[in-house]
Parts: C-alpha cells; sequence; structure tokens
C-alpha cells in the first residue's frame, strides 16, 4: 500500500525552514547578480562611450593642427613678400618669425592658444606695414598669399568650434555620475579648451588681410 506524502501543514518545522531559506537565498542570489549584470553592462558603456570621445577629441584636434601648419607654411612667404617692398621694417618681420617659432613648439591646448594670440598680433602688425606701400598691396603673389591666409583662418575658427564642442562632451561626461567612477578606475583625464585669452576681442577674430 502507497504511503501518503505528509501534507505541508504536517511536514517538520525544521524542513520547511530550510525551504525557506533556500528560497531566500537563491532570490537574493539571484538579484545580486542581476545588480552586477547591470554595473557591467554599465561600466562596458560608460568605458566604450569614454574613448569614442577621446577619439573623437583627438581627430578634431588633428583637423586644427592641419590648419595650422598651413598657417605656418603660409608665413614665411609672406614676410619675404613684405621684405621685398618694406626691407626696413625689420623689427614687424622679426616680430612674426619669434611669434611663429613659439606657436610652432607650443604642446598643449591652453599654451597653443596662447602662442596663436600672439602670432595672430604679430601679423596684424605686418598688414599694418604693408598698409604703407601701394604697390606690395597690388602684388600678385601678396594677394594670393593673403587670400590663403585668411581662408585658413577661417578654417582654424571652424576647427577650434569643433574641437572645444567635443572638450565639453568630455569634460561634461568626465565630471558626471556614475560615469565619473568609471573614468576615475581608467584614469581618464579632462582636456584643455582651445580658447583666444580672454578680453582681447581683436584677437578672437581672424586676421583682417583686406584692403
Amino acid at each position: 500500500m502507497e504511503r501518503l506524502r505528509p501534507a505541508p501543514e504536517d511536514r517538520p518545522p525544521l524542513v520547511l525552514q530550510e525551504r525557506f531559506c533556500y528560497n531566500y537565498q537563491m532570490t537574493i542570489l539571484y538579484i545580486l547578480l542581476g545588480v552586477l549584470a547591470v554595473v557591467v553592462l554599465y561600466g562596458i558603456f560608460a568605458y566604450n562611450r569614454f574613448i569614442t570621445l577621446i577619439n573623437r577629441t583627438k581627430e578634431a584636434w588633428s583637423d586644427i593642427d592641419v590648419q595650422l601648419k598651413r598657417r605656418y607654411d603660409l608665413i614665411p612667404n609672406l614676410v619675404n613678400t613684405v621684405k621685398g617692398y618694406a626691407t626696413h621694417e625689420r623689427e614687424a618681420f622679426e616680430k612674426v618669425t619669434q611669434a611663429r617659432a613659439q606657436a610652432i613648439s607650443a604642446s598643449g591646448a591652453a599654451a597653443k592658444g596662447k602662442a596663436e594670440n600672439m602670432l595672430t598680433d604679430a601679423l596684424k602688425s605686418l598688414f599694418a606695414v604693408a598698409e604703407a606701400y601701394p604697390d606690395l598691396k597690388a602684388n600678385t603673389n601678396f594677394l594670393e598669399l593673403q587670400r590663403g591666409l585668411s581662408d585658413t583662418e577661417n578654417k582654424i575658427q571652424a576647427a577650434r568650434r569643433f574641437y572645444n564642442g567635443n572638450v565639453r562632451d568630455l569634460n561634461t561626461a568626465l565630471e558626471s555620475f556614475p560615469s565619473n567612477i568609471v573614468a576615475n578606475m581608467f584614469k581618464f583625464e579632462p582636456r584643455e579648451f582651445f580658447e583666444l585669452e580672454a578680453g582681447e576681442e581683436a584677437a578672437r577674430k581672424p586676421v583682417e588681410v583686406k584692403f
């Protein structure tokens, strides 16, 4: 004759307590595993987002670097062209040459911005010299150089805005919670903005090369 299983209420209290503890422990384990999975997935997402932002920032800086190098290449030809008409303006030539060298050697967005500011001021002095020489202003080579420089200045400004926008997004993510936890874990660093010196509104505009 088959033995009848005891009803739940007839089972020993110890068995029921053990089963309750087991179920409770498994529930806690599943919750912990779920939380851990969410944390890991968010960590991967945040890390990949930082890598994307950093790469965009590097790409944006490369665009600035290309335009700055183009500017540096144009300046010696510009100086030599002006020298052919104003050989006695030695101070203006030396100022531009020195500012160009400092801009080339500057490293970091903040230092680069300051050096570019100085170079802009030096170029303005050079074009002020050219004002006194009508033949120079009509020179084909000079006109071509000023067009090239003006175009480069406009491209630098556009590249600077794009770079600063990416730096802003990166720095915001680095400071925001909880993404800042991931940033600290992997030692991601904020980037500097490429800015002109505060308070010098004239230096914020491209070099004026129209006569």
